[in-house]
């Protein structure tokens, strides 16, 4: 079994300094966890290896090929994603392992000799502070080229301007960011995935009604990029259509703050107005009365949200616009939160629902009617895509800008097609 993808599990950390050290289990992991399979001869023709087809859906197909690539022994590839464990993230490491394998295949490396694959990410999806301190950690080990996933797109350019001036190359996977030095990006195409979710769901509602959104973040260039596609397609083609409302999943906290003042009968512009005030005031030894007044009742509301759940504030949210019959979970995790929501919300109508992704609880939703459609990504080819790039930096053979890893659309019509199962993941 090859070694040359590891896995370094990040444990959650408490950041307590500006310098707090890091902590970290590494994992050995082969990188024929993805199963390559040796292609065989029947007789006929040479059967291509099951994941192949993940690879046909990336663009250009230079990033599904490793022969030609000649990398220097030892060469050390690090990337850095958003999470470490879910349906989504461990298709992705299956893509990275299977370049890593496949690199070192080609090249007949082994021993100390092979190319080094590193997947790091943080223990919680959405931690930023985390994947900064890892960041800062591959850095400090000086791999050939740094390849990263931002969660949050304008994060980070002092890391990267260090990486420059140490001679690291740094690209982009999964999700861009907005540093001006970022030699490659490979991502679904946002902007066309949009387009199908937004015609798919006005189609569902007969080209009329108010939709929500339920998006993963409010500061990744995914997310930012899909919902700015998705309002401009809404605009352009499909006039008696809107958005009522977004769903942050990095702010329900403060929907339950909202949810939680309405619950205690106070007006939320009074909770956001003493939360201005504390926060600008300047450290000193006595308080007076009104910020006194305005820590009782922050701590009056935030008491009463902690016992709220995250569905139940989305509930609440999607009780406040009663007429909508759209919606869409821009992510795996955003179509359950959006499910559970609109299960537990009362006063809504039929709603149709797209969501993004395709582990089993996606695919169980589409089965038995919950959702209506998938927009389904390609993570197996992102990963191996970002090696590949990751590789081309490396040599200075040139990267396409943008590599389109691809999607497909999915609903029950379709699910059983021989080409979509071959892109379904669970």
């Amino acid at each position: 079994m090859s070694t040359a993808f590891i896995w370094r599990r990040k444990m959650k950390k408490r950041i307590i300094t500006a310098v707090s050290a890091a902590v970290c289990v590494a994992l050995g992991i082969g990188a024929c966890s993805s199963g390559k399979e040796e292609s065989s001869f029947t007789g006929d023709a040479t059967e291509s290896p099951a994941y192949q087809a993940k690879l046909n859906a990336v663009s250009p197909e230079a990033y599904t090929r490793v022969d030609g690539l000649e990398l220097e022994p030892g060469t050390y590839i690090s990337l850095i994603g958003k999470q470490e464990d879910s349906a989504y993230w461990n298709q992705i490491k299956e893509g990275i392992g299977q370049a890593a394998e496949d690199l070192n295949e080609e090249l007949g490396y082994s021993g100390d000799d092979e190319i080094k694959v590193v997947f790091n990410a943080p223990g919680d999806a959405g931690d930023i502070d985390e994947q900064v301190n890892i960041l800062d950690e591959e850095l400090a080990r000086y791999p050939d080229v740094i390849a990263i996933s931002s969660i949050d797109a304008d994060a980070s350019a002092v890391q990267f301007d260090l990486a420059t001036m140490n001679g690291i190359p740094v690209i982009a996977f999964e999700s861009g960011n907005t540093y001006q030095g970022i030699q490659c990006t490979c991502s679904t195409n946002f902007a066309k995935a949009a387009v199908t979710a937004a015609q798919k769901l006005c189609g569902f509602i007969e080209e009329e009604g108010d939709i929500i959104l339920v998006m993963p973040d409010s500061v990744s260039m995914n997310s930012k990029n899909l919902e700015e596609a998705f309002r401009n397609e809404l605009a352009s083609n499909h006039p008696k259509v809107s958005v009522a409302g977004v769903i942050y999943m990095d702010q329900l906290d403060q929907l339950k703050r909202q949810a939680a003042a309405e619950t205690l009968e106070i007006e939320y512009s009074k909770v956001e107005e003493a939360s201005e005030l504390i926060s600008g005031e300047d450290t000193q030894t006595g308080k007076d009365k009104d910020t006194q007044e305005a820590e009782e009742l922050l701590e009056k509301v935030d008491e009463e949200a902690g016992k709220i759940t995250d569905e139940e504030a989305a509930a609440w949210y999607f009780e406040q616009h009663p007429k909508i019959n759209g919606c869409v979970g821009a992510s795996a995790e955003a179509s359950e939160l959006a499910l559970g929501a609109i299960g537990q919300a009362e006063g809504l109508g039929d709603i149709s629902v797209i969501g993004f992704d395709a582990g089993k609880e996606q695919i169980e939703a589409l089965e038995n009617g919950d959702l209506d459609g998938l927009v389904v990504q390609n993570p197996f080819g992102m990963g191996y895509a970002a090696v590949t790039a990751a590789a081309r930096t490396v040599l200075q053979i040139g990267n396409q800008a943008q590599v389109d890893t691809g999607y497909i659309w999915v609903d029950r019509e379709n699910l059983e097609d021989a080409d979509v199962q071959a892109l379904l993941y669970e």
